[in-house]
């Protein structure tokens, strides 16, 4: 789904020429940098760097691939990503989808704030009761990037929508590079790709992004406009699994709107246990 040859060549081609010192004239035709371009300023053979495109290399040092994420203006989530890419070591197994009851506890103990627990593919394993309350539906089962690309009637709830999209595809990619062999998340970029124009723009990006918090804001049918800041907790032991807390500033009114939403969830009938059952599915 995702190799070292694609990511070297989507990076190769946004770097503006003059920001390494190289004058582009009007006949260039390559959009970024050229293959020898970059093996120069890498320090690496032409012929090399092409077989990296290619695929055809080993393994590249930890040298060549510093020098090439200097060239390619890299960020830190993309070296990692590189770095995983040209891993040729044993690839590592998809984790399973358990939760362990520890866990669901503590959701429960986070009673004014939307939570949940996700794992690499996106796939909500668990919720509090605000959770399904913000989502209009039980959380255990949802799956984000679907909910967000596939669902149309759902796209409102997200007030930025095209920021969350550029997330959630960056967040897949640096997944298929930590899990390539997982069959369930081909299965679910494939059908992400076959039911979104906009998803299929962004993959082609090849862009990552490790969103581990900020800005997240919602609107509710029932409660309007919810500006809620969201924090990422990768879970220790729990190999790809993250919890997910959405909370709003004391005093404002997302807060007042929070409470809101959790009253109206009481009066229409809504006794659900704090803890929204767990999908236990491996």
């Amino acid at each position: 789904m995702d190799d070292l040859a694609g990511f070297l060549r989507t990076r190769r081609s946004r770097v503006d020429p003059s920001s390494v010192g190289i004058r582009a004239d009007s006949r260039r035709r390559v959009a970024g940098l050229r293959r020898e371009e970059v093996a120069h300023l890498s320090g690496v053979s032409v012929d090399y760097y092409v077989r990296l495109e290619q695929g055809r290399a080993t393994q590249p040092s930890d040298q060549v691939l510093d020098a090439l994420a200097r060239v390619l203006g890299l960020d830190e989530t993309e070296r990692e990503h590189l770095s995983r890419l040209a891993c040729q070591r044993r690839r590592a197994k998809a984790p399973g989808s358990r939760i362990r009851p520890e866990l669901l506890r503590v959701l429960d103990l986070v009673a004014e704030a939307p939570a949940f627990i996700m794992n690499h593919r996106l796939d909500v394993l668990a919720g509090n009761r605000l959770a399904g309350l913000l989502f209009g539906r039980p959380v255990p089962g949802l799956n984000t990037a679907r909910h967000l690309f596939l669902e149309e009637a759902e796209r409102g709830l997200y007030a930025d929508w095209e920021k969350c999209t550029l997330d959630v595809v960056g967040h897949l990619r640096l997944a298929v590079g930590q899990y390539p062999d997982d069959p369930r998340l081909a299965s679910l970029i494939g059908e992400l790709a076959m039911g979104s124009e906009r998803f299929r723009r962004l993959w082609a990006r090849a862009d990552v992004r490790a969103r581990t918090h900020g800005r997240k804001p919602y609107r509710h049918p029932l409660v309007g406009l919810l500006e809620l800041h969201q924090e990422n907790f990768g879970l220790p032991g729990e190999s790809g699994m993250e919890l997910v807390v959405l909370s709003a500033t004391p005093g404002s009114p997302a807060e007042d709107g929070l409470r809101l939403l959790s009253s109206l969830g009481t009066e229409n009938g809504d006794v659900e246990e704090p803890s929204v059952r767990a999908r236990t599915r491996e």
